[in-house]
């Protein structure tokens, strides 16, 4: 049986013009800055005036650790937010936007597939409204602006052998891990080290995402360390009166994003910083304005649960004054042999056994999901190769888990394919039975809250740190960044810090190479093992694919 792709079902929809998807959710047109017919930024004048209406409820939709298998995370999120509409609900979907770097690597788009997409599908997957752009201007203009005071005098005196503000750019380009710039004479400046890193690691990134409004925009970003002097004190970005160029290049890109599912369901989208180098959620203000006029708000957290997940609860509904009412956790049956043993070319053959070996996986999420207060329920996104009996094997064992799994078709036939998991989501969400706290209090030391996070998320027997990131740790505490919560930079693909180490992993170590401090954000970033925040292209990117066919269309793009 040959299916379309996904690209050619996201061609052939039928769009509604953005103005009334806007309507759906009670936006005048007025409010709507449209960008073409099909997607427009809502105006910060709305938000504000919205801000007394009392909140929907918030699903978070997360996964197991990811497999070359497939999870299909976002297929979920947007068929939910489908399904929830089909039984009536008024729902609206928050996800975060695409990074060029996996669009053209090896991860693909960020828009969904099959029949549970978010449209337009190239235009979001690509340039879309700019905001990847701007982001990067402000931070390369930032790091611009430290070069140039130290060339004209450095009244700062800002030590150039501490300089922490990286480059940026929106692609993997592994060639620009580390590099020296101001080569080339007197004229282009002072020689010194640096690099690169990918725009969705970027600190401007975080900020824009986690920002109340313009306000509180440009004040985390002139918070922003970029250098130290030679007697370690801090050099901020207000230091350098970058923060109020930098904010007015970001002025659009902090409005939210709309456009639509393919049938016609208002999404968010908007912010997209990774789940493995930065806190993997889509923007606050996206969040908080969807939950003032829908019902109903599905969102996501990228990459599995051991990441997103204790991210968005950690970070995102810390700094926000979020609470999730219910959480799901998608799996696949495929995975669940990826997890068992079985081999990528060997999982479309029935193997009940393997199925019942990589479920500890799945087991592990859910516990470590519930330990945070609030209600899971089980997504099988469901492939045309899964056999009755295998499907059977995940029910039974989530069930031996106190939770549900329910099957989920919506890729094939959207919201059809999932009215099962959309009325047992609204009864999670609307039972009272969300109790939700964060891991760890404000007030725990900085490295006690790695070790809670390693020992009660990854399952791990110890955090391996040397004295001079102990050291670091503890002056920030002095400096009073003590309260912030820790970012993990860790590997998407396992509980541990070795990708290749599947299934459900105890008695390991993470290894915690360097620390960062992201003031402007509001967190400590630890980096693990060895996680990179310019990540590279596979040997056969996906950008060797993509290309314009003889009607000026997009193909590859997936």
């Amino acid at each position: 049986m040959s299916f379309q792709t996904d690209i050619e079902i996201a061609r052939a929809a039928k769009k509604q013009p953005i103005q009334q998807i806007g309507a759906g959710l009670g936006i005048p047109s007025e409010h709507l800055l449209p960008y073409g017919h099909d997607k427009a930024k809502v105006s910060q004048d709305f938000i504000n005036s919205v801000q007394d209406r009392p909140n929907g409820k918030l699903i978070l939709v997360t996964a197991i650790n990811p497999t070359p298998a497939g999870e299909g995370k976002t297929t979920t999120t947007v068929g939910l937010v489908d399904g929830l509409n089909r039984i009536g609900k008024k729902a609206a979907v928050c996800i975060r936007e695409a990074s060029l770097g996996p669009c053209f690597g090896m991860k693909g788009g960020a828009a969904g597939g099959g029949y549970a997409q978010v449209i337009p599908m190239e235009e979001m997957n690509l340039h879309f409204t700019g905001d990847f752009h701007a982001i990067t201007s402000a931070h390369n203009l930032l790091a611009a602006m430290i070069d140039n005071h130290i060339y004209w005098g450095n009244e700062l005196g800002i030590d150039e052998r501490r300089v922490s503000w990286r480059r940026v750019m929106d692609m993997n380009d592994r060639a620009l891990r580390d590099t020296v710039t101001s080569l080339g004479g007197v004229t282009n400046g002072f020689p010194r080290q640096t690099g690169f890193d990918i725009t969705v690691a970027s600190e401007v990134m975080a900020i824009l995402c986690l920002s109340r409004d313009l306000a509180d925009l440009q004040q985390r970003l002139g918070s922003i360390i970029v250098a130290y002097r030679r007697d370690r004190s801090p050099i901020y970005a207000r230091d350098l009166q970058a923060d109020g160029a930098m904010t007015v290049l970001l002025k659009d890109a902090m409005q939210p994003n709309l456009v639509q599912t393919l049938e016609n369901n208002p999404a968010f989208v908007h912010g997209g910083p990774f789940a493995n180098i930065a806190h993997g959620c889509n923007s606050v203000i996206a969040t908080t304005t969807a939950l003032k006029l829908a019902d109903y708000v599905v969102t996501e957290a990228g990459f599995g649960a051991d990441l997103g997940a204790e991210k968005f609860m950690n970070i995102k509904c810390r700094k926000a004054g979020l609470s999730p009412d219910a959480v799901v956790i998608v799996a696949t049956i495929r995975a669940m042999k990826m997890n068992g043993g079985v081999a990528k070319a060997d999982l479309g053959a029935e193997n009940v056994t393997a199925v019942q070996d990589g479920c500890p996986n799945l087991g592990r999420h859910i516990a470590n999901v519930k330990s945070f207060g609030v209600p899971v329920v089980v997504a099988i996104n469901h492939f045309v190769t899964d056999t009755d009996a295998e499907v059977q094997a995940v029910k039974d064992f989530v069930a031996g888990q106190g939770s549900e799994a329910i099957l989920c078709q919506h890729w094939e036939k959207g919201s059809a394919g999932t009215e099962d998991l959309a009325n047992r989501v609204a009864e999670l969400a609307n039972g009272g039975w969300s109790h939700f706290a964060p891991l760890y209090p404000d007030d725990m030391p900085l490295f006690q809250k790695i070790e809670t996070i390693a020992k009660r998320i990854y399952h791990a027997d110890e955090v391996l740190a040397d004295q001079k990131i102990r050291t670091q740790l503890r002056d920030w505490e002095e400096a009073g960044y003590g309260h912030l919560p820790i970012c993990m930079a860790k590997t998407q693909y396992s509980f541990s810090t070795d990708p290749n180490l599947r299934g459900a992993p105890t008695g390991h170590s993470v290894p915690i190479r360097e620390v960062r401090l992201s003031a402007g954000a509001g967190f400590v970033v630890a980096i693990c093992g060895e996680i990179m925040t310019m990540p590279g292209l596979p040997r056969k990117p996906s950008a060797e694919q993509i290309m314009l066919n003889d009607q000026g269309q997009i193909e590859g793009l997936f």
